[in-house]
C-alpha cells in the first residue's frame, strides 16, 4: 500500500523542526544535519534555477539557434560574446588565470552599481521626495476627511524626519584652533535629531522582524501539536 504523501510531508516537517528546536540545548549534529540538508538543497534548487531559466534559454539555446541558422556572419560573432564572459569568469577558479575574469567581474560590477543607483533613485529617493510633497496637499487631505492642521502637522513631520535623516549621514567637517574636527552647531543638532529618526525606524523595523519571527515560531509549535494529536 503507497504511503500517502501527505504523510511523508507531515513526517518530515515534525522532523525537521525537532532537528532545528535541537539547537535550543546547544550546537550539535541533528541541528548540523538539518543544516547541511536545508544548504544543500538550497544550493541545487538554485542550480536548477540558473541551469533552466539563464544557462539553457540564454546561452545554449541562442549558440545553437545561431550555429544552425543561415544569419551574418557577425550575429553569430555577438552571440558567441555571452559565452566568451562566460570563459573568462571560469578563470578566476585558477590562480595563474584569475586575472582574465577581472575584466568581465568589472563589467558585472559596473552594471550591477548602475543598475543599484537607479534603483536607488527612483525607487527610494525620488519616491520620498513625492511622499514628502504630497503630505502637504491639502487638496487631497480634505478628500480624506483631515483637517487643515492635522494635515500641515502629518506633513511637517515627514518633512523633517526627512531633512533630519539625510542631514545625519552628511559628514563634512572643519578643523577648529585645537586640531579637532568638528561639524557645524546646527548640522550636530540636525543629525541628533535624525538619529532620534533613525532609532524609531529601526525600533518598527525590529519590531516587524520579530513578530514575524513569533508567529512562525507559533506555526511551528502548532503544527507538532496538531502532527503529535493525529497519533495520540
Amino acid at each position: 500500500m503507497a504511503i500517502p504523501l501527505d504523510l511523508i510531508t507531515a513526517v518530515l516537517s515534525f522532523l525537521f523542526t525537532l532537528l532545528i528546536f535541537s539547537y535550543l540545548i546547544g550546537d550539535n549534529p541533528l541541528f548540523k544535519i538539518a543544516l547541511y540538508i536545508f544548504v544543500g538543497v538550497s544550493s541545487g534548487y538554485i542550480a536548477a534555477v540558473a541551469w533552466w531559466q539563464v544557462i539553457w534559454p540564454r546561452l545554449i539555446q541562442p549558440l545553437m539557434a545561431a550555429m544552425i541558422s543561415d544569419g551574418p556572419l557577425t550575429e553569430k560573432v555577438l552571440v558567441l560574446v555571452p559565452l566568451f564572459g562566460a570563459v573568462l569568469i571560469l578563470m578566476k577558479t585558477s590562480a595563474r588565470f584569475a586575472g582574465l575574469g577581472g575584466i568581465v567581474m568589472a563589467f558585472l560590477a559596473g552594471v550591477g552599481a548602475a543598475v543599484a543607483i537607479a534603483g536607488a533613485v527612483s525607487g527610494t529617493l525620488l519616491p520620498q521626495v513625492m511622499a514628502g510633497i504630497n503630505a502637504f496637499d491639502l487638496a487631497s487631505a480634505s478628500a480624506r476627511n483631515i483637517s487643515l492642521i492635522e494635515a500641515i502637522f502629518n506633513g511637517g513631520i515627514v518633512l523633517l524626519g526627512t531633512v533630519f535623516t539625510l542631514t545625519y549621514f552628511h559628514f563634512g567637517a572643519s578643523i577648529k584652533a585645537d586640531g579637532s574636527t568638528r561639524r557645524l552647531g546646527l548640522i550636530e543638532i540636525s543629525a541628533w535629531v535624525g538619529r532620534i529618526f533613525i532609532g524609531i525606524t529601526l525600533g518598527t523595523v525590529f519590531a516587524g522582524v520579530y513578530a514575524a519571527a513569533l508567529t512562525a515560531l507559533i506555526e511551528r509549535i502548532m503544527s507538532l501539536i496538531n502532527f503529535l494529536g493525529n497519533f495520540l
